[in-house]
């Protein structure tokens, strides 16, 4: 069953209904379910559809290509020396196949371009040279690292430039679509557990594939990952060295992320890491912004020259919180460890992360999903008026000057605003108009489970968001 995708399955028709052949990237994180959906889409319309082997030789891609070739009933008389052979009996299956549409699917194509192979050089050939110059070819290119499709494919400063028809990237799903994965499964379950669950996994709809619907949501965290057969015990390491060739630097990146909860500058990233400052760093950033693991942010007012990386894929803080450390040699630690220090603040920041996935729901929330904005986080330290620093976990700068500073909570029940809590809030709004010199409006606006607790303290509030307007639609 196909689960969203609304607008990646209407732009995959649209290419193969064209009068002319289109060349289509499909990119996104691993397992977040590329190749499902255009498998889905294309179901019996394959012509041809080949996926490339991590860690194999040119040889023996070539060796795999040729089989696949032979599975579609095209014989080849000889062994593949280089892939300009590769594609020449590829041109032949598809002048030989009778189908309105040549659907050509070419998986985790990144695999495929192995050290002095000349993979790319021979591709655009293919495509340049015939497949574009005929009406009939829909060319679908494939991978999880996603860096790699943006670096050799969108940005190729040869051959391939501006080739690309159609970008489609394929994003992992929202709260609302797990929850109707959930549904799909027929596991019964509470949108609490759900959000627990995203929190652990994000929207990667291969780990959601592989619930239990006999089993709780904590019941299926503690079998999936703390259980040493468990499918996902070793997703870390298998991830990781799926996408990068190297993956040493980025782990090591990726690992002083996750202990700074408010991010890191690229010097400080350089100094905790050891790695060397150079283009090849700036390269490593932009790989792991493009895979989804970590975004960058501007400082509220503090321009470009002040961008702070933050870790934010769910699966990998997870990992470095519980995972990575003696908590994972008991298999039974989520369900006996429900209300322990650790994993209470683990929630409160991974709930951050869940709010900076899903600002479209938030600001369809408030009423302001067509008002252009801007998010940003921001702290500050102790300073002549205020003898503590102050810290706002996301704000939300408008085009109708306004600036929704938002306090973000999780809780198991309403949370209660105390007199403190609410001189604590008065005090940050206080300092961040005083630090920012912002002149827009501030709307105190709180994110939260379930809502809050409304008493005397709360009225300070102007909007509330709850967890279930996350699981709205956008």
């Amino acid at each position: 069953m196909l689960i969203g995708r609304e607008e990646e399955q209407k732009q995959l028709k649209k290419a193969y209904e064209s009068a002319e052949s289109e060349f289509v990237a499909v990119y996104g994180r691993r397992r977040v379910g590329k190749t499902y959906l255009v498998r889905e889409v294309f179901k019996d319309k394959l012509t041809f559809y080949h996926t490339g082997l991590n860690g194999a030789s040119k040889s023996e891609q070539l060796t795999l290509w040729r089989q696949t070739l032979e599975q579609y009933r095209h014989k080849c008389n000889k062994t593949l020396k280089n892939w300009s052979e590769a594609f020449f009996e590829l041109e032949k299956l598809i002048q030989q196949s009778k189908a309105k549409k040549k659907v050509i699917f070419i998986d985790e194509m990144p695999w495929l371009d192995t050290p002095g192979s000349k993979f790319v050089t021979w591709l655009e050939a293919f495509w340049n040279g015939w497949a574009a110059a005929r009406n009939d070819v829909l060319l679908i290119v494939c991978g999880s690292a996603a860096s790699w499709i943006i670096k050799k494919v969108f940005r190729n400063r040869g051959g391939l430039h501006n080739r690309v028809t159609y970008r489609i990237p394929v994003e992992p799903f929202t709260l609302g679509e797990c929850e109707a994965m959930t549904k799909s499964i027929g596991m019964e379950t509470t949108r609490y557990d759900i959000l627990e669950g995203y929190m652990v996994m994000g929207g990667i709809p291969f780990y959601w594939s592989l619930l239990d619907k006999e089993k709780s949501m904590a019941g299926n965290i503690d079998s999936l990952f703390f259980k040493e057969s468990g499918q996902l015990h070793y997703e870390f390491n298998e991830l990781y060295n799926s996408l990068f060739r190297q993956p040493e630097s980025y782990i090591k990146v990726v690992t002083v992320l996750a202990s700074k909860q408010s991010g890191m500058t690229r010097e400080e990233i350089i100094k905790e890491t050891g790695i060397h400052n150079n283009g090849d760093t700036s390269q490593l950033l932009d790989d792991l912004q493009q895979c989804g693991f970590i975004s960058m942010k501007y400082p509220f007012g503090g321009g470009k020259t002040k961008v702070i990386y933050h870790l934010i894929d769910n699966f990998t803080l997870f990992h470095f919180r519980f995972l990575n450390t003696e908590k994972a040699t008991d298999e039974n630690y989520w369900t006996t460890n429900i209300q322990s220090p650790a994993r209470n603040a683990w929630a409160g920041l991974s709930f951050e992360h869940v709010c900076f996935q899903h600002i479209k729901q938030i600001k369809n929330a408030l009423g302001i999903g067509g008002v252009a904005t801007k998010v940003y986080s921001w702290k500050c330290g102790p300073n002549d008026v205020y003898s503590r620093g102050a810290q706002i976990d996301l704000l939300i700068e408008r085009a109708d000057r306004v600036i929704n500073v938002c306090e973000v909570k999780f809780s198991q029940d309403k949370y209660a605003i105390t007199k403190d809590y609410e001189l604590s809030l008065r005090n940050k709004l206080g300092q961040f108009r005083t630090v920012s010199k912002t002149r827009k409006a501030l709307h105190l606006t709180f994110i939260s489970t379930y809502g809050l607790k409304h008493n005397k303290y709360s009225g300070l509030v102007t909007r509330e968001v709850t967890a279930d307007d996350l699981f709205k639609s956008e």
